[in-house]
């Protein structure tokens, strides 16, 4: 059989075509447009994306696709109209902060207990239950629509299988994304629903990550996962403590726990990995830093450099132990800190400062961040090295090892980069009792220096950012 896996991240579409003698080509990639209404919001254009999913299919069939899969962008959401489809607004994004009040005034009554210990998530408007509150109360439309029995609210994966299949339908893997699935039982949970004031009604089915799951395009649609899963998935982990570090827009790390979510308290998020058609829930710890590449591309913004091509490898001492440290809480701080009022900043600027020591500390800043995770990751458990890296970040040799340095983690750097796709591909494959496999050279990138000191000098960089956001200082 020949796979098309469509990657539908923050950025862009992209779509992959596997064949059965073991080759691939990316054969379609359309960016879609980033809008920013107001401060703190981020949005998406539904039918935009739409349009170019099914330009992705339409161009795989063309070059001989017999099945499809599709990854999607975690939990950006929205809302639409189960008659016409037609949307009632924009997908709001993962990253959009517009629901820190509402998640704040949660925590404050007392419900985030509640909150981790059904969902497993934290309360923060990273996740979309406040957000599909948010479009149920501010939406034209939406009351009436409820009303009427014909509202629904989901995940934008959601939305594109209602349009292209006929089916409202999302994945276990994705719903647990939300806050308001059950993280034991797979299912929506009543009692988070009823708290965030989003009709269970009005949600869709969810389903396992493979399997018949419709018709698009004369496709047969054959796995849908959130991105981050089937990147972990793409990394072909097996065992417990397997671990993979993907570092696009935001920079993600899952590590696989097994059958079983993690017992106790934890800053890290119990997340669902997947489960197969007829299989059991997997689960995984996740932890994330939400601006990665997207900080590298801010500072290209601000012309601090031209092109990425430019970027050479970090050599030399790390500008951090020279006393140049930036944060990249440019959109709050995810785990293991949940601190969205962070703010991003240097810190040791000097008159001789140069722009290239402002960039490297961009790339030290994102390392340390994941160095926090993997810590936080390492409290429920060993994880296994090496680390599996993927990402536009992970391009950068420099950028590499001295996160192998921070974290005494070995890395596995592979020459084939999209894991995201690979492991969409893998499990629309499997569900029709084949598997896709790429061969491709991989490094294995080792501790030449013990970084790990710089933590806490990073440490307090962090703890100032915090305060300068929280209006401590």
């Amino acid at each position: 059989m020949t796979v098309l896996a469509i990657d539908q991240s923050t950025t862009s579409t992209s779509a992959f075509l596997y064949r059965p003698d073991g080759t691939s080509e990316r054969v379609f990639a359309r960016d879609h447009r980033q809008l920013y209404p107001q401060p703190g919001w981020v949005e998406h254009d539904a039918g935009e994306i739409v349009g170019n999913i099914r330009a992705a299919l339409r161009v795989g069939k063309a070059a001989g696709a017999t099945i499809f899969g599709l990854g999607n962008q975690g939990e950006s959401c929205l809302a639409w109209d189960a008659d016409t489809r037609v949307p009632l607004g924009p997908i709001i994004v993962w990253q959009d902060t517009r629901t820190t009040d509402t998640c704040a005034a949660l925590k404050a009554a007392g419900h985030a207990a509640l909150v981790r210990d059904r969902a497993g998530l934290q309360l923060s408007p990273y996740f979309s239950a406040a957000k599909l509150a948010w479009c149920l109360a501010h939406l034209p439309d939406a009351r009436a629509l409820l009303e009427a029995g014909r509202l629904r609210l989901g995940t934008s994966d959601a939305y594109f299988r209602d349009v292209l299949t006929g089916r409202f339908e999302t994945d276990v893997a994705t719903a647990s994304r939300t806050s308001l699935m059950n993280l034991h039982s797979g299912t929506w949970d009543a009692d988070l629903c009823a708290l965030f004031g989003v009709p269970e009604s009005c949600l869709p089915a969810i389903t396992d990550c493979n399997g018949d799951l419709g018709q698009a395009e004369g496709l047969a649609c054959q796995s849908a996962i959130v991105d981050q899963q089937a990147a972990l998935f793409g990394h072909g982990v097996e065992k417990a403590g397997d671990t993979k570090v993907t570092f696009g827009t935001g920079a993600f790390a899952l590590t696989l726990l097994g059958s079983t979510p993690p017992a106790g308290n934890t800053a890290a998020l119990p997340t669902v990995a997947w489960r197969e058609a007829g299989q059991m829930l997997h689960y995984a710890l996740d932890g994330g830093i939400f601006t990665a590449s997207s900080a590298l591309n801010w500072a290209r913004d601000l012309g601090l450099f031209r092109n990425f091509s430019d970027l050479a490898a970090p050599e030399g001492l790390p500008i951090l132990a020279r006393g140049l440290a930036f944060v990249p809480s440019l959109s709050g701080l995810g785990c293991p800190h949940w601190d969205e009022a962070a703010k991003g900043g240097w810190l040791g600027l000097t008159l001789d400062t140069r722009p290239q020591d402002m960039v490297q500390a961009v790339f030290e800043g994102v390392a340390l961040r994941m160095a926090e995770i993997l810590q936080e990751f390492e409290r429920h458990g060993p994880i296994a090295s090496p680390i599996g890296v993927d990402g536009g970040m992970a391009r950068n040799r420099g950028f590499c090892q001295f996160l192998a340095d921070v974290t005494g983690k070995s890395l596995r750097l592979s020459e084939y980069p999209e894991r995201t796709a690979l492991g969409v591909a893998r499990l629309a494959a499997r569900a029709s009792g084949g598997d896709v496999a790429v061969t491709a050279p991989e490094t294995i990138l080792t501790p030449q220096a013990d970084h790990s000191r710089l933590l806490a000098q990073f440490t307090t960089a962090r703890k100032m950012v915090q305060s300068w956001g929280s209006g401590r200082v």
